[in-house]
């Protein structure tokens, strides 16, 4: 099994820090479909030492996310290792990730996440210098350069095992990609290869047949999902099955997507106020609904919602129509080119 310094998962299934959807109330809903360790978005170091209320807010950890892992950002070395000091000290987190593959430009121009893989010798200084300063694992994320003519991903992960990280997850893409092209997993092997550290991959696992053969070519201890995971918190339920007894379970009907969809709205609105909620919500049920036959046509009338109840009807009136029509069944879900 996946174990990170003196934290064990339960199985190899991670689910990845997305920003503005890892919040208490979506990875509480993939801990409860069974993943080994869920990552809260990533959060600015220089935001949590500012003390910003709705950074703050963004540290809760419910204890039954556990293990979780809490991701900095960060180019300037005191505010990233006092960062990590207050999520050490003052969070129920149990694993401090560092960002260093977030290719944004707001980010990367502050000589953070992505910028870092370009310089071997930064990495090694930051992560020392945060690891020296906690008591929980640090990790990091990375992808595997900044573009074609730049991968360093093996020196940098050797960087990071040098530097005391205890662990490294590799996103088969490179800063300049985005989430555009395929993700290279030869790189992931490499580092695996490399290191001695615990090796989490990541990149175009849409599938739980994906997530085997991720594991099967590069050697790697964990799979990382993300994108694909996106209103369909089954991706990584039906992954652990197929990883741990080689059977597949069905996907899920439209019963069952709007009656999680609807649990994941409740729980945001409890997180939040219900008019922040909702609006936030949209997104969320549009991938919900993705692959359920007919569903077109009411995404539009959702994204004007703006009340909950109002929200619970379009979708239980979505589902009366598809069990009437005899349509309760979803289509296979795919992810395109999963996070």
């Amino acid at each position: 099994m996946l174990k990170i310094g003196n934290i064990e998962m339960k199985n190899q299934v991670v689910l990845a820090p997305m920003a503005g959807v890892c919040n208490p109330a979506f990875r509480l809903i993939a801990k409860e479909f069974g993943t080994g360790l869920v990552c809260a978005e990533m959060v600015s170091g220089k935001a949590i030492v500012h003390g910003n209320q709705r950074t703050r807010e963004m540290l809760f950890v419910d204890e039954r996310e556990k293990p979780l892992s809490l991701q900095i950002w960060g180019g300037d070395r005191e505010s990233l290792v006092e960062a990590a000091r207050i999520v050490d000290q003052e969070t129920n987190a149990d694993i401090i990730d560092i960002n260093m593959g977030c290719p944004v430009p707001k980010v990367t121009k502050c000589d953070a996440g992505a910028r870092w893989l370009l310089d071997p010798n930064k990495i090694y200084e930051m992560v020392s210098a945060v690891v020296e300063a906690v008591e929980k694992p640090v990790t990091v994320k990375m992808r595997i350069g900044w573009d074609n003519e730049h991968i360093y991903v093996v020196e940098n992960a050797l960087a990071v095992e040098r530097a005391g990280g205890s662990a490294v997850s590799v996103h088969g893409r490179t800063r300049e990609q985005l989430y555009t092209g395929t993700a290279d997993w030869s790189h992931i092997k490499n580092v695996k290869e490399a290191v001695s550290i615990p090796v989490i991959g990541n990149g175009d696992v849409a599938s739980p047949e994906d997530a085997r053969r991720m594991l099967d070519e590069t050697g790697c201890d964990g799979v990382m999902i993300g994108r694909a995971a996106l209103g369909n918190p089954w991706m990584l339920y039906r992954t652990i099955q197929y990883l741990s007894s080689g059977q597949l379970p069905p996907d899920p009907d439209a019963e069952e997507k709007i009656r999680v969809a609807v649990l994941h709205m409740d729980r945001l609105i409890a997180l939040k106020n219900e008019t922040v909620a909702v609006r936030e919500m949209r997104k969320h049920l549009a991938w919900y609904l993705k692959g359920l036959k007919g569903s077109a046509r009411i995404k539009d009338v959702i994204m004007e919602g703006t009340k909950r109840d109002e929200m619970v009807d379009i979708l239980e009136n979505f589902v009366a129509q598809l069990k009437m029509e005899g349509n309760l069944e979803s289509e296979p879900a795919i992810a395109e080119n999963a996070s």
